[in-house]
């Protein structure tokens, strides 16, 4: 039983001994320190020590060291640096939208660093990067669509001027765009040709606002008021840029909107036809021949006129 209580007793020893050597106790603080968890003696230490790590491609561990000279040397020349690493680190684990948050970090806590046109070229990257990704933040649910336009957005209010300013203004009425919400994106658009007038994205943002145009007509089967407007816009675009790229694309998508009218045009004679409302019928008919002629609209059109007139003799 001794001897049991002493192998007890000598292995109790031999751990304490093991956990007891990363602990030193500071008389100064008077508190035990590890140093494993302490920082190096001064900020530009801590920042080559943790950018040893960031060589070594070891992000977690680089992520950590520099945090920690954020963490005790806040106020250090070094501390924008270690914030925008931090913010490559993220990058690289794939946490697009914490390194997003890294990044501005810059600018809301270092607005005179070096560092400003390389956060902004890093968050318009991350935002790109962000449209094909979707992830929960903090038990957020951010699809990749939100937190893009969020630091599309972000990047507009830090710079608005700035090298990345138009290309991200463009790029929020874009992805609203793709999410189906045309008048959104139209006004984000609209502020492109109004605050960037003289940028290569007015040009596209004019042609897209047509397209939002048109997209909005999809819905509405009688009413061709919104239909009209895109058909007006495509032409306004195309008088203006006669020799853009797009005005190809453009005239196009003025020959789809104009079969469209047409269609749409054809079926309210249809629906007077159905109602036995035959001169209403004929006045509709007789505009998508009239306003249509090469369309195939304008052949059943003329069909239907002769039908009526045989069916009135």
């Amino acid at each position: 039983m001794i001897k049991r209580l002493f192998t007890i007793l000598l292995a109790w020893l031999i751990l304490s001994q093991t956990s007891f050597a990363y602990w030193i106790w500071t008389p100064e603080s008077k508190k035990w320190t590890n140093p494993k968890y302490a920082p190096k003696e001064s900020p530009q230490e801590q920042f080559n020590f943790a950018k040893t790590y960031y060589e070594a491609k070891d992000y977690t561990a680089a992520y950590n060291e520099f945090k920690k000279l954020i963490k005790y040397y806040v106020d250090a020349v070094e501390a924008p640096e270690a914030q925008y690493y931090m913010g490559l680190c993220l990058e690289e684990m794939v946490k697009y939208y914490e390194a997003y948050q890294a990044y501005q970090k810059i600018i809301d806590k270092y607005p005179f660093s070096t560092r400003m046109d390389d956060v902004l070229q890093r968050e318009y990257i991350v935002a790109q990067k962000l449209l094909d990704y979707k992830k929960n933040v903090v038990g957020i649910d951010f699809t990749g669509e939100n937190a893009a336009i969020e630091i599309f957005k972000k990047i507009v209010e830090n710079a608005p001027y700035g090298k990345y300013a138009a290309a991200s203004q463009y790029k929020v009425g874009l992805t609203l765009k793709a999410k189906g919400n045309f008048k959104e994106a139209t006004d984000e658009f609209q502020k492109v040709v109004d605050n960037y007038v003289d940028s290569e994205w007015a040009e596209p943002a004019k042609f897209q606002i047509a397209l939002c145009a048109a997209k909005s007509s999809l819905d509405a089967s009688y009413d061709q008021t919104l239909t009209k407007e895109a058909r007006d816009k495509f032409n306004e675009f195309v008088k203006a840029h006669p020799d853009a790229e797009l005005s190809g694309q453009a005239q196009e998508r003025i020959d789809e909107l104009k079969g469209k009218e047409a269609e749409s045009n054809y079926k309210i004679g249809l629906f007077y036809e159905k109602q036995k409302a035959i001169d209403s019928a004929k006045i509709y008919y007789n505009y998508v021949m009239k306003n249509f002629p090469n369309s195939e609209w304008a052949e059943k059109a003329s069909a239907k006129l002769i039908a009526l007139e045989k069916g009135h003799r």
